[in-house]
């Protein structure tokens, strides 16, 4: 097999302007996906990092019924302290969870004394918030996120409010809520931090204390609107969800029908729609490239058996069996997809080094900005080079096949 390769190398030297135009040819497609590979990768982190780490959590529970009306922020579908009680127990059997937050949402009016509007708010456990979704500290600008983010008695105020309403850290402010039998209640509070805005879901909402949502509420228990989860590694979503959902699923009321509900993210994001988009665009430049391959590859065994007929006929003839002959061309497709993927692995590691070098930034409403970081694993460089190959052996199997089944005498007249 050796003598095989060394002469295929020879025979692929021979025609140096073709071997390089094909290797060029592979090296253009290697270095588009590669890149492209580690550039959405990277930015689909970004967005969903975003989304977990600041926002929503990796898994929500609510009770049957709430997603549905979730605009309406329904107090009348909060979990009730035996359900929570349930779903804090039913974590606890999960080894892939790493921690856990209680919400109370709901909407509220929010008056400056001189100015009033409407906000939507989340009453929150500030520890236990802030290891749900470790992000969220970050997202303020101003005033310290001390203490677990607030304590009881302040807000944390979204950015896009607190301009409008021209209000600063310190400042006195009046929440006015209704509760679920319909009668109001106010409260005053201390702006405690700015909440530099996000784009997705309860990007703009407002955070307080647990204790002080259900005091304004005047909630004699301790219901809540949902339980975020976070989980040790964001990989594992699936196996955890359904462990999840499957523990909860037996708790039925006394119709028969479940109490609980359970979403992942991808549930209750249009993000996850983008992120869809983006594994859908991996895909297709990845077609991409084998159709490149295939076609470039094929397209130079095929002129090499055509030009090379008598040379076929001559070796035939003096006794070369035509496994050889066969193995002969597909070495040359081979090494052709060898050379593609090395150099184009090269040129795309070095391309990915300098996008993070240049320090590409987002916005995404932040004012310094989320740093694009492309990174290439070594399953995906494995399976795209593997791919490469292949398709290069595949495509040159044809054309050799014509070349093993030649007929040395039709052969050495070849013109």
């Amino acid at each position: 097999m050796g003598k095989v390769l060394k002469l295929a190398a020879r025979n692929l030297a021979r025609y140096r302007r073709r071997t390089l135009l094909t290797s060029a040819l592979i090296v253009l497609g290697m270095v588009a996906v590669l890149v492209f590979i580690a550039v959405s990768g990277s930015f689909k982190r970004l967005i969903v990092g975003q989304i977990t780490d600041s926002m929503l959590g990796h898994v929500q529970v609510h009770q049957r019924g709430y997603v549905a009306s979730i605009d309406n922020l329904p107090l009348n579908l909060n979990l009730k302290p035996e359900a929570v009680a349930q779903v804090e127990d039913a974590l606890k059997g999960i080894e892939a969870v790493e921690a856990s937050s209680p919400r109370l949402k709901f909407g509220a009016m929010f008056s400056n004394f001189t100015e009033t509007t409407s906000i939507r708010l989340n009453g929150i456990d500030p520890a236990r918030e802030a290891a749900t979704v470790p992000l969220l500290p970050g997202r303020v600008i101003e005033g310290a996120a001390a203490n677990g983010l607030l304590e009881r008695g302040t807000l944390l105020v979204p950015e896009i409010l607190a301009r409008g309403m021209k209000l600063k850290v310190g400042d006195t402010v009046v929440l006015v809520a209704t509760n679920l039998d319909g009668s109001v209640n106010g409260k005053t509070f201390t702006v405690r931090g700015v909440l530099a805005g996000v784009t997705g879901p309860g990007g703009r909402d407002g955070y307080l204390h647990l204790e002080d949502a259900r005091e304004l509420l005047r909630m004699t228990g301790a219901e809540v609107s949902e339980i975020a989860v976070r989980l040790k590694d964001p990989d594992r979503l699936k196996p955890a969800f359904a462990a999840l959902a499957a523990r909860l699923g037996t708790v039925r009321d006394s119709q028969g029908q479940p109490v609980f509900e359970v979403h992942t993210w991808e549930g209750l994001s249009p993000f996850a729609n983008i992120a869809r988009m983006i594994d859908l665009l991996d895909l297709s430049i990845k077609v991409m490239l084998v159709a490149i391959v295939l076609i470039s590859v094929m397209n130079v065994m095929v002129m090499a058996v055509y030009e090379r007929v008598r040379e076929i006929g001559t070796v035939s003839a003096i006794g070369t069996r035509p496994g050889r002959i066969l193995a002969l061309f597909v070495s040359e497709g081979l090494l052709l997809g060898v050379l593609g993927t090395a150099i184009g692995t090269l040129l795309s590691l070095g391309i990915v080094y300098g996008l993070n070098v240049a320090r590409i930034t987002f916005a995404f409403g932040r004012e310094e900005g989320l740093v694009l970081a492309p990174t290439l694993g070594g399953a995906d460089v494995g399976v795209v080079c593997a791919t490469v190959i292949a398709v290069a052996v595949l495509a040159s199997l044809q054309p050799a096949w014509k070349a093993a089944r030649m007929d040395p005498i039709q052969a050495l007249r070849h013109i």
